[in-house]
């Protein structure tokens, strides 16, 4: 794994979309940015907004690259970018969700993507599969298709163990790390959603909120975690809905573990606040959003929610 001593300088507003790139499947195939000392018992997570698309994936896809990243979740990780600085490590996938997401159970696979038979523990009734959305999707965010033809189970199992498992193991890892040095830990899992729910979500056509904050309705975190995200966020001006029409994928209701010491929240970005959403580039509002995240990760980082204090 790759660390560093500090996060990346902010980026500024572009006007320009960044291209799907034909470099190989990302090795390492994630990031942690490291404090050089750690002093919040936070974890930083940004599992989706990976973009370094390989070139047989995007060869095997009926869609071209851009229509391919309406699945990711751009520059999420440059929003929560001055963690590192702070004191807390941010982990950040660099393989996109549409190649295997990493916010699913390990094995959730459709059977009819595949031309051979799926193992016995492969979850294939779920409903996320059901919507084309497993551990490797069948479509895109907007419910086009992804591939030409159907996969091999081999393929599946190789993006498996080469992305999904390491990024987890990284994950776990630095929630026991910073639950050892502190007595608990707060995992922040950062998301980004279209500024309208698209067609395979039950707010279709509707306008979203600024934020939307999912604690799996209560049982992923500490009461006074969401309530201080929350305050922190309407005081900037933004509309908040809590755990709809997210309350939190597979990282959250996996990790969250209040009576364990570990909590979870995912935090939702509605794009338009901060990019141009056809173009894939950042708008000028990014900084705005870049400075309100940086204050809100101050402000849950300073709570006493048990364990030893830094």
């Amino acid at each position: 794994m790759s660390a560093f001593a500090v996060a990346p300088p902010a980026p500024t507003p572009s006007s320009e979309p960044l291209a799907a790139t034909d470099a190989p499947a990302p090795d390492p195939v994630f990031e942690v940015l490291r404090p050089a000392v750690q002093t919040l018992p936070l974890v930083i997570a940004s599992p989706h907004s990976g973009n370094l698309y390989p070139p047989e994936f995007v060869a095997a896809s009926r869609l071209d690259p851009l229509a391919l990243r309406r699945s990711e979740d751009s520059f999420v990780d440059e929003l929560f970018g001055a963690a590192p600085a702070m004191g807390a490590p941010l982990l950040r996938a660099l393989f996109p969700r549409a190649y295997v997401d990493p916010n699913r159970e390990p094995w959730e696979l459709d059977p009819a993507m595949f031309e051979d038979a799926l193992p016995a523990f492969a979850n294939t009734r779920s409903a996320r599969v059901a919507a084309g959305l497993g551990t490797v999707a069948r479509v895109v965010a907007n419910g086009a298709e992804i591939y030409r033809g159907k996969l091999s189970f081999a393929d599946a199992r190789d993006r498996i163990e080469r992305c999904y498992r390491p990024y987890h193991a990284a994950l776990a890892e630095l929630i026991e790390d910073t639950r050892r040095q502190f007595g608990w830990c707060l995992l922040i899992d950062g998301h980004s959603m279209p500024s309208i729910g698209g067609p395979m979500e039950r707010d279709a056509g509707v306008p979203r909120v600024d934020f939307v904050l999912g604690d799996c309705f209560g049982a992923a975190c500490d009461p006074r975690i969401i309530d201080t995200a929350d305050r922190c966020l309407r005081s900037f001006g933004y509309l908040v809905t809590r755990n709809d029409p997210y309350a939190g994928g597979f990282t959250t209701r996996h990790y969250g573990r209040p009576a364990e010491r570990v909590h979870a929240l995912q935090i939702e970005i509605n794009r338009a606040l901060y990019m141009d959403e056809g173009r894939y580039a950042r708008s000028s509002g990014f900084p705005a959003v870049l400075g309100h995240l940086t204050r809100l990760i101050d402000r849950v980082g300073r709570l006493e929610i048990g364990g030893k204090q830094a």
